[in-house]
């Protein structure tokens, strides 16, 4: 069972690195704790001894619309998710502008 995820800038058409990024499960319980890298990819986020159920995956969007420089209107973006067969890799991307944002289940 893994977890990926992608962020993309929305508003410039390019990956978004160094988005903070905190895996927690339905408990609150921190899992891992990753940032994007260049091409706004992170992988591998979940720890091997999982079990299915439901996870969350927070974004500190605050921290990186600081960091380039942009005032955007969510400090951070959270996207609950279950796992249902543990076989399969779980991709959940992000699309991420000053003002919205989006997600969709991933492959």
């Amino acid at each position: 069972m893994s977890v990926s995820t992608h962020v993309l800038d929305a508003a410039k058409g390019v990956p978004a690195a160094g988005v903070p990024i905190t895996l927690t499960d339905a408990d609150g319980v921190v899992l891992t704790s990753s940032a994007t890298d260049s091409d706004g990819r992170a992988k591998d986020l979940l720890p091997e001894d999982a079990d299915p159920g439901v996870y969350r995956l927070t974004f500190d969007t605050g921290h990186w619309f600081d960091s380039v420089g942009v005032v955007g209107f969510y400090p951070e973006v959270t996207i609950s998710f279950t796992i249902v067969d543990p076989t399969i890799h779980h991709h959940v991307p992000l699309l991420l502008s000053p003002f919205a944002f989006s997600t969709y289940r991933g492959s």
